[in-house]
Order: structure tokens, then C-alpha cells, then sequence
């Protein structure tokens, strides 16, 4: 079994999306659970498990030899299986059974499944291994190992967090049963059970979590019982070493990996067994090692020797280091293999396995995390080629709909959750020029005054599409904007329109800059979507959150600019747009009592030519940020004096993330993007400001919806607020009594799985077509145009 372990997983999914300015990297490291987590080979067949799939249960997918190419045979998924299982987090395969980890079973408490190949060839599930129902959250599964007879089945949250290791045994009658618990020997906390390795009579567990981590090795003595043997440390490691995540055991050495070894360039530690005795007897460095290499992260022994993993080296591209012995167990000798037309965030070993002449090493980050897997074969001459690279081929459930709106009847809209709401048309991401992996995230609307065609202008990680909607059962795909040529795919993109302008920026994405784009091209489309080239780059920002954009003045407003160029401090970055297609810097405005870093970071805003009852300020513009901390209310009608009015925050705020103004000037309503998930409240909640004296805004109430998910963008248009709230999906709100929203409707993108916190789902919605219709984004399902039944609402 050759598995990515969870702790390790988070560092490469922060390496992919290093961009976290306004979230935890929780929300994303769901992108990094794909295609190849675990692998193993055994008896001509390669077992590539896929634990996320976000519209599937977890599945594994068997590949075997057909002529010159590798190609999939079958997909394997637990009987009771379903979407966020874990089917698939690990992998063993032995002869004619494979063992296979589920550690989000069950609520968290896990399962391990076995799987049997029959005469004919056909896999059938023969086994599985729970815990009684009264056992807390145990992860059984997160590791395993299928050796003979013995399956070996790891729980490192089990006995609140302690760990244990569960061996089970094949009966003579077919069945499994449990023979042995080996129980951590050591305190909680430490991931015990996270990796394993087993040898002959010697089982080795991984602990890398605490102090850098450590491995315990057990001795089954004839009789059943595993015996504490050893406890392997390192006097050369570090608290952030993760010693212990990768293992592998042969004869008489253990190699332990600790990949965040040594400035992350990883190290794997090498034990022999003296006299019974188990001692450190070297180290194995990468020769070219460099900080970030993550040297360790997977391990496999060959025949003469070792494949150590280093995903992260060449800046993510990944790389292979085999080391050779002698007869005697010397090292001797080392070299590296990589893969020709690697990309940058592959990370290619980040799991390996090895069995004769066959070999497969995982891709993890490919394809924007959703991973993809090379397998190899050794020639005549000793040589090892890429034969081929693989994906999953798993069911489609997100087909498109078009050709004829469905409407929401007995609470569903095909097979999205609804009520008040009705589906005219869904685009999956393939189909407006997402390839593999793309997830959408931000959107805005514009109408040509020409042709009167609607488009929706929705952002990919690594790109923005423009999708006609004038007929909007069958919107069509028109064109594509790239990336700024050099800048990097990230998770946050952002789109705001100005006299037939568009206008983009990127966080997390380097040297982005805001792109600038004369939609009018878009009239040019024939047939075949467009691949558009930006009109003007504004180079004085690199990467940031959002534009604002203010079409009574006409100036754009940069928020959480990072990365080079004038940040201002992460505020307001003001750009006079008047001439659309020559936006020119303005001023800066930041107010640094509030944000994380005491800097004014603006994560997003709102900024207009103010015409509520407070009559200082009416005819002014006003911005009004949502800054981490703080809403902030600035006066910028003068760009090079700005001047900030005042701010309000609350006592138990997670996350100020972003709101709205009624259209009345009167009453500005603001998401919190993370207290649902740090738990400070139980339902996904909005709160309600007033801002009639804008020096003074004060406390209206707080506006919970009876759900647990967390909320993102919100916009209100004729006193409906339309919220979309990830998983719980698009939230439409009477706000015309602002003091008592009143919940009318809503269409849920993301009924695969139950609502809870977190950021799945929809992203995005922009209501203020003259048509009537909502476009919505849901980060990996695609395009969704709905409409409201205002006849059921009013009823």
C-alpha cells in the first residue's frame, strides 16, 4: 500500500493554492483528494484509488495490460458507499484480494473493505471492517496493508485521537476476522496508525504528527500478539518534521520518511536491526536536494535498492530518486527519474509502488488537484519508460440541460434541491472551456446595448468564460479569456464590467495584474468560441481579491492586492476607468484598525454615489469594505484624500467577508464567510447593519437561516437578497421589512452531499439581468441559469 497521508496532503494542497488571505486552507484541501492518492500493484494489475470524487462516492479504479497500452478494466466502490466516503484513501493489493481504506465512513468512524477477483475475472467485496456503533470517531482506514492471510487496517483518531492499528485474518471458511488490536504505547495526538509497513513478523506504525514525530515497531511472536519492540526517533529532526509519514520495511531495514525535514527538503532515515536491536545506521538526502523538495513523501523498496518520492521538487513538477544497494545492504549509488512535459504543481511521486516491471507513481496535483497517474515499465536494457498516463473514467452525473426549462415541483429541479425556483438551463464546466479540474468561482453579467444579448462572464482558476445567454435555455459558449501569460492557476478570480469593458484580477496568482477587455468582441463570435486577448494589462497591482467597480463615477477599486506592485495595504487600490480601456492609478485608501494584519486589508466592498438620508454625505462616493475584522466606511470622493467615516464589528465575527447595500441607501447586509465553520454559530448566518448616519452605523440583527452551510456572495435587487451559500446553494430573501428578512426560495447546486460548513457549492450569482434570470456558479458543477417563480413567492 502507497498512500498520501493526510498531513502531508495539507502541505502540498498549500503549496497548490497558496493564496489563503480570507480562508482557512480547509476549504480547498478538498482539491488535493483526487485521482491517485493511494496506488499499489499486484499480479499485473495497478489499483489507483480516487477517495473525492465531488459527485461519486470514492472509488477505486484497476488498470490492466491490453495489448501495448495500460487501460482501465473496472471501478471498485463499497456496496453501501457514498459522496465524501474515503473509498479509496488507501490501497493494498495481494494476489487475488485487494484491501481497501475508508476513513470518512460512517460519520468519521471509518471502514476497510476487501474485495475478491473470481475465476472469471470479475471483483466482488467479500469483507468489511467496522468498529462497534458506540466507538468515537476512529478514521479506521486511513491506512492499510493487505499481506497474505493478514490484512492490517490503521485508526489514528481512534481512542480520542490515540491511534491503534486492527489486524484481521482469513479464516478457513472465507470470512475475516479480527485477531489483534495494537494500541499506541505512546500519547494522543500523534497520528498513530497514519502509515504502516509490515514485513515477515514485524509491523511498523507511523506517529508523525507530535515533536516531529516518531515510529513504533511490533513483533508477532507466533502466538498472535504483537509486541512493542521499538520506538524509532531522531536526534536530527525537527517539531515539523513529519518523521514517520512515509515507511517501508525489508529484511532487516526500515526506511522512515520525513518529508518537512531539514527546511522541508526532506529526509529519509535509514534503521537496521542488530542483534534484534533496531538502530539508526544513515540517512538518505536528495543530491540535489533543494528547501521544499519534500524528499520522503513516498517510499518503495525495489529489488536492489529504493524509490524515495520528492513531489514537490522542480518546483512541483516531482521527481523519482532510486538509491541501489550491494549485497551487503550498502547504499552504493543514486540517480533520478522524472517524467518528460511535467508541469509545475504535478507533483509527480507523490505515491509510488513498485512490483517487478511494473511501476506507478501518482500525480497528485495534476489537472488542478484532480490527479492523474503515469505507470511505468522496465525494458530489456534495465530502462524504466512512461508507458502510460491515466485517469479515472467514473460515472457522469453532470450532464447539460438544455432545450427546455425544468421547474422546481415537489422540492426538486432535476436533481437539485429547490423551492420558489425553477432550472431554465445548466452548462457543466467542460462545457464553457473548463477542462479537467477547472472549478469556477466568481461571475458577473453585462448586455451588449448593441444586440441586447445578455452574457454571463464567469471565472475559472485559470481562465474566464463568456457565455451568451440571450436565449437562456440554450446559452451558448462564446469565448475564453486566458490568464495573464506567466501568472499561475489559483482558487480566487473576480470579474467586474464597465462600459462594455471587462475587467479581471487574480489572487494567489503571482504577476496577474487586471486585465482589460472589450467585450464588444464577443459580437464576432461565428460558431466557434472565441479565444480572446485582453485589450490593455494594468500591471500596478500582481495579484489580488477583488475589483470593485462604481459605473456612476467610474472608477474600479482593487481589494486585497498581494503579492508586488502598490498593495495599498491590501484597501482600496482606486483606478480611474473613464477611459475603459486605460485605467490609470488614482490613490490609495486602507484603514488599518481593521483586518488580520493591521494593514485595512479589504477582502471585498461596495462603493457608490451615495443617496440614502444622511444628508452629509449624500452625492459622495462611498465605499463600504468588508475587512476581515470590520465593515469599513470610507468617503473616497476624493481619490487623493480620502477619508474614513467610521467603523463596526461584532463580537464574534469569523471572517467579514463581504455585503450589500439595500437600494435605498439605508441598510448594508454582511456575510461571515467562517464563523459557521469555527463554530461560533450553528446556522449559516447574515448580519444586518444600518447605515442611515454613516459616521454611526449600528447593530440591526443578526438573520440566521435554519442551515448549517456557510455563506459567500450576496447581492439584492427589488428588495430580494440572493445569497449563495456553498453547499446549501442559491438563498433567495425577501428584504423588503430589512429588520425581517423573510426566507421566499431557493436551488440547491450541490445536493451530493448534506449541508454542513465548508466551501462547496456556489460560489457566486449575479440577479440584474433586465430579463429577470439569476446566473450562478457552482465551484465544480458549472453555470447554472434559474429563475425566480414570482407567482408562488407573492402567493
Amino acid at each position: 500500500m502507497k498512500r498520501l497521508s493526510s498531513l502531508f496532503l495539507l502541505f502540498l494542497t498549500t503549496a497548490l493554492f497558496t493564496a489563503q488571505a480570507q480562508t482557512t486552507p480547509d476549504g480547498e484541501s478538498e482539491a488535493m483528494f483526487g485521482f491517485a492518492q493511494a496506488v499499489s500493484i499486484s499480479n499485473g494489475f495497478v489499483f489507483i484509488g480516487e477517495p473525492s470524487n465531488n459527485h461519486q462516492p470514492g472509488a477505486v479504479y484497476i488498470f490492466a495490460k491490453s495489448g501495448e497500452e495500460w487501460a482501465q478494466e473496472t471501478m471498485l466502490m463499497a456496496d453501501n458507499g457514498m459522496i465524501g466516503d474515503g473509498f479509496g484513501s488507501s490501497v493494498s493489493a495481494d494476489g487475488k484480494y485487494v484491501l481497501i481504506g475508508a476513513p470518512d465512513m460512517n460519520d468519521g468512524h471509518g471502514a476497510a473493505f476487501v474485495f475478491e477477483q473470481s475465476n472469471s475475472g470479475s471483483w466482488t467485496q467479500t469483507g468489511q471492517f467496522t468498529l462497534p456503533a458506540d466507538t468515537v470517531e476512529s478514521s479506521l482506514g486511513s491506512s492499510v496493508v493487505l499481506k497474505g492471510d493478514h490484512a492490517y487496517v490503521g485508526a489514528p483518531d481512534h481512542g480520542n485521537g490515540k491511534g491503534a492499528v486492527f489486524v484481521y485474518r482469513l479464516a478457513n471458511n472465507g470470512q475475516w476476522m479480527e485477531v489483534a488490536s495494537v494500541m499506541n504505547p505512546d500519547t494522543a495526538g500523534s497520528n498513530f496508525g497514519s502509515s504502516l509497513a509490515v514485513d515477515g513478523m514485524n509491523l511498523v506504525v507511523g506517529a508523525p504528527q507530535r515533536e516531529g514525530g516518531t515510529v513504533h515497531v511490533f513483533n508477532n511472536d507466533g502466538s498472535g500478539s504483537w509486541n512493542h519492540t521499538a520506538t524509532l526517533t531522531s536526534d536530527q529532526t525537527t517539531q515539523r518534521s513529519q518523521f514517520g509519514n512515509a515507511l517501508a520495511i525489508h529484511g532487516d531495514q526500515i526506511l522512515v520518511g520525513a518529508p518537512r525535514n531539514a527546511g522541508a527538503s526532506g529526509t529519509v532515515f535509514v534503521y537496521r536491526n542488530e542483534d534484534g536491536m533496531w538502530n539508526e545506521s544513515g540517512r538518505l538526502v536528495a543530491f540535489d536536494g533543494q528547501a521544499g523538495y519534500l524528499f520522503g513523501g513516498s517510499i518503495t523498496f525495489v529489488e536492489s535498492g529504493v524509490w524515495i518520492g520528492a513531489p514537490n521538487a522542480n518546483e512541483g513538477r516531482g521527481t523519482i530518486y532510486q538509491f541501489n544497494m550491494d549485497d551487503n545492504g550498502m547504499w552504493i549509488g543514486a540517480s533520478k527519474m522524472a517524467m518528460a512535459d511535467q508541469e509545475k504543481g504535478d507533483y509527480f511521486s507523490g505515491t509510488l509502488d513498485v512490483e517487478g516491471n511494473v511501476a506507478v507513481a501518482g500525480l497528485v496535483g495534476a489537472d488542478y488537484g484532480a490527479g492523474s497517474a503515469a505507470i511505468l515499465e522496465r525494458n530489456a536494457e534495465g530502462m524504466w519508460t512512461t508507458q502510460n498516463l491515466v485517469i479515472g473514467k467514473g460515472g457522469n452525473v453532470l450532464k447539460p440541460i438544455t432545450n427546455g426549462r425544468i421547474d422546481c415541483s415537489d422540492g426538486k429541479a432535476d436533481q437539485f434541491g429547490c423551492s420558489n425556483v425553477d432550472l431554465i438551463s445548466f452548462m457543466p464546466i467542460s462545457a464553457i472551456g473548463g477542462e479537467r479540474g477547472v472549478r469556477l468561482n466568481d461571475m458577473w453579467g453585462w448586455t451588449d446595448p448593441l444586440t441586447e444579448k445578455e452574457y454571463a462572464i464567469v471565472g475559472r482558476n485559470e481562465g474566464t468564460s463568456f457565455v451568451d445567454i440571450s436565449d437562456p435555455a440554450n446559452p451558448i459558449y462564446v469565448g475564453n479569456l486566458p490568464m495573464t501569460e506567466g501568472a499561475r492557476a489559483n482558487v480566487w478570480r473576480d470579474i467586474k464590467v464597465y462600459k462594455n469593458h471587462a475587467y479581471v484580477v487574480a489572487d494567489g496568482a503571482g504577476e496577474h495584474g487586471m486585465q482589460v477587455l472589450d467585450m464588444t468582441q464577443l459580437r464576432e463570435f461565428a460558431g466557434e468560441p472565441l479565444q480572446l486577448e485582453e485589450t490593455n494589462h494594468y500591471d500596478k497591482i500582481h495579484s489580488a481579491h477583488n475589483v470593485v467597480i462604481n459605473e456612476e463615477s467610474g472608477y474600479a477599486f482593487i481589494v486585497g492586492s498581494s503579492g508586488g506592485g502598490q498593495t495599498c495595504g491590501g484597501g482600496l487600490h482606486m483606478v480611474n476607468i473613464q477611459d475603459p480601456a486605460n485605467p490609470t492609478f488614482a490613490g490609495c485608501f486602507s484603514d488599518p484598525s481593521t483586518g488580520r494584519s493591521g494593514t485595512g486589508y479589504s477582502h471585498d466592498a461596495q462603493c457608490v454615489i451615495y443617496d440614502g438620508p444622511d444628508e452629509e454625505h449624500k452625492g459622495s462616493e462611498i465605499c463600504i469594505g468588508a475587512n476581515e475584522t470590520a465593515i469599513s466606511i470610507a468617503d473616497v470622493t476624493d481619490k487623493e484624500n480620502p477619508v474614513a467615516l467610521s467603523t463596526a464589528s461584532y463580537p464574534d465575527y469569523g471572517y467579514v467577508h463581504q455585503g450589500w447595500l439595500t437600494e435605498d441607501h439605508r441598510y448594508f447586509f454582511q456575510n461571515d464567510e467562517l464563523d459557521e465553520l469555527m463554530g461560533k454559530v450553528d446556522q449559516t448566518r447574515t448580519i444586518v447593519w444600518d447605515v442611515t448616519d454613516l459616521d454611526d452605523p449600528q447593530f440591526v440583527r443578526e438573520y440566521l437561516i435554519e442551515n448549517a452551510s456557510s455563506d459567500h456572495n450576496l447581492y439584492i435587487k427589488d428588495n430580494m437578497m440572493y445569497q449563495s451559500n456553498y453547499v446549501s446553494g442559491l438563498q433567495v430573501i425577501d428584504v423588503t421589512d430589512p429588520a425581517n428578512p423573510q426566507r421566499v426560495g431557493h436551488f440547491d447546486t450541490h445536493p451530493f452531499t448534506k449541508d454542513a460548513p465548508g466551501f462547496s457549492g456556489t460560489w457566486s450569482n449575479y440577479p440584474y439581468f433586465k430579463s429577470g434570470v439569476v446566473v450562478m456558479t457552482s465551484g465544480r458543477e458549472g453555470l447554472f441559469i434559474l429563475e425566480t417563480n414570482q407567482q408562488a413567492i407573492n402567493q
